[in-house]
């Protein structure tokens, strides 16, 4: 047990740990760092990619620390911000929870993926033990600025989808590197494909622009996350927009969220999937390559202009024609490439998400039809807990550092908020009338 020396001052317990009256005044914690060098330690670990370079860059500043403290730090602030998180979670729910603002934003966009990081057992030896893939779901809420239409500004797919080269780098880098994107190397954080004219020259812009992000991320199952993403919906309004979509790929765990917490949104299923699959079942049934773009072309403009039906009816003919594929347990994973594998999964994958592919009535109400900026986010977290030589104690190792990263992510100061709020900040507000209850005043040593 830690001891300290008496100078006079009574030692008070907080949520964050045990302050005295004199540290708070100096705005120390328990640590003995100001709030400020710790806000610059965390925010270090937050921004890069590993606790030794945020170690090698608080030390640039002048702040003599070791990486195992920087760690040590990062995640109990990290556990601070995953009380205040599921707090609110449990405020949500109980209806309690008020915006942080009183004007409700025109549109929004929620929008849900997942990436992988590796973990390992914890408590054993040293070294990498039990490894194994888990999924930290991300989701990304965004504010949009834009006008809906009378009707559908962009009936035919932009070229951006239309050029041979570029869709089949899109094809393999989704199926591929799904969650493995690096930051420079991202999509375009636009909430839909470029569109350019016939001349090449770019048309009027239909699709809308992000204002504001947000994001929410967890080792968390899909039942626990929904009400984390709720929660940061409810602060940020989101429920009283006027436009309202929630965008996500075909697993069905994002949309047992929609369910739950997002009914009033459009649902829409991410474009750029449905792309992945038309083109893989085109070219897999075609004897020959410019015969398989040739059928993309027709595939992905009914699906554009919401005609998926007439998809359907042809994929459901060339899987007669084929037969159907194995037993999911007899088969191999030379057996992906199968055309009639690849035909069932293009076939299942339509027709379940057949109800959210109403892509010409989203861009006549402004809404985007891509996760292109939550699959973006995505690789910006992948940045910061993914690595071959990164391997989280399980259950919940990295748990805290994504919370860093998110609070770092979110585009609304929020570490900056939780630092100004958090015991042992000398500036920290108080409510107006509030008096001290302490009837002893702070003496120091003399």
């Amino acid at each position: 047990m830690r001891s300290s020396k008496s100078n006079g001052s009574r030692t008070v317990p907080t949520a964050g740990g045990t302050f005295s009256p004199l540290r708070v005044a100096l705005g120390l914690d328990e640590h003995g760092y100001s709030s400020s060098v710790l806000e610059r330690i965390v925010t270090a670990t937050a921004r890069f990619s590993s606790f030794r370079d945020a170690t090698d860059a608080v030390r640039m500043s002048g702040i003599d620390i070791s990486e195992s403290q920087v760690r040590r730090l990062a995640h109990e602030v990290g556990a601070e911000l995953i009380g205040e998180r599921d707090r609110k979670a449990v405020e949500h729910r109980r209806r309690q929870l008020a915006p942080r603002t009183e004007v409700a934003p025109e549109a929004v966009v929620v929008e849900v993926d997942g990436g992988r990081i590796r973990t390992r057992a914890a408590g054993a030896a040293s070294g990498v033990h039990d490894p194994q893939n888990k999924e930290d779901k991300i989701a990304c809420l965004a504010t949009l600025s834009g006008p809906a239409f009378t009707a559908d500004p962009c009936p035919e797919p932009p070229d951006a989808l239309l050029c041979p080269r570029r869709v089949q780098r899109l094809v393999a880098q989704m199926k591929g590197l799904s969650g493995e994107v690096n930051p420079q190397e991202s999509p375009d954080e636009q909430a839909d494909p470029p569109t350019t004219s016939t001349e090449g020259e770019p048309t009027r812009r239909w699709s809308p622009e992000r204002l504001v992000r947000t994001c929410v991320a967890s080792l968390e199952t899909s039942c626990s996350f929904g009400p984390l993403v709720a929660a940061e919906a409810q602060q940020r309004h989101f429920y009283r927009a006027k436009r309202r979509a929630f965008v996500a790929d075909g697993a069905a765990y994002n949309w047992s969220i929609h369910e739950g917490y997002f009914r009033d949104f459009e649902p829409v299923v991410d474009l750029l999937h449905v792309l992945c699959y038309v083109y893989s079942s085109a070219r897999a049934v075609s004897a020959d390559e410019p015969g398989g773009w040739s059928r993309y072309l027709g595939w992905l403009r009914a699906c554009w202009q919401g005609r998926v039906a007439e998809v359907l009816v042809e994929l459901d003919r060339w899987q007669e024609r084929l037969g159907l594929p194995p037993p999911s347990e007899a088969r191999s994973a030379e057996d992906r490439s199968d055309p009639r594998r690849v035909v069932w999964e293009a076939r299942s994958y339509l027709r379940n998400n057949q109800q959210r592919m109403d892509y010409p009535r989203y861009r006549r109400e402004g809404l985007p039809t891509t996760s292109s900026l939550v699959e973006s986010l995505v690789g910006e977290f992948n940045a910061r807990v993914k690595g071959k030589q990164k391997h989280w104690c399980r259950p919940s190792g990295a748990e805290s550092i994504l919370q860093l990263r998110a609070a770092f992510l979110s585009q609304d100061d929020r570490l900056g908020r939780f630092f100004a709020n958090r015991p042992g900040c000398p500036f920290r507000k108080r409510p107006a009338g509030h008096k001290r209850s302490d009837p002893h005043p702070v003496q120091t040593a003399a």
